[in-house]
């Protein structure tokens, strides 16, 4: 999520600071799926865990993003479009 939401404001700046987005719709495929395909990599690497199943089964109701989880995406987005709007 971190990617993309970085990649949507880099497009949405873009385009509407000069009147052109910086990143092409391609670019923007291929940034997406570069990114996942790590993203996905990593999880399947990793080794199951036992105490996982251990746990009691979360509420429906839950939010599956808590606001920690929100404030660590947006921040990292943030510094992603610091790195990516330098000259």
């Amino acid at each position: 999520l971190t990617v993309n939401i970085s990649a949507v404001v880099t497009a949405l700046t873009g385009a509407f600071a000069y009147q052109t987005s910086p990143l092409a719709a391609i670019q923007l495929l291929w940034v997406n799926l570069l990114m996942d395909s790590l993203a996905s990599l990593a999880l399947a690497s990793e080794p199951p865990v036992e105490s996982l199943l251990e746990k009691p089964p979360v509420n429906r109701t839950d939010h599956m993003i808590t606001k920690h989880m929100w404030a660590n995406m947006l921040g990292q987005a943030a510094y992603q479009i610091t790195v990516v709007t330098q000259p």
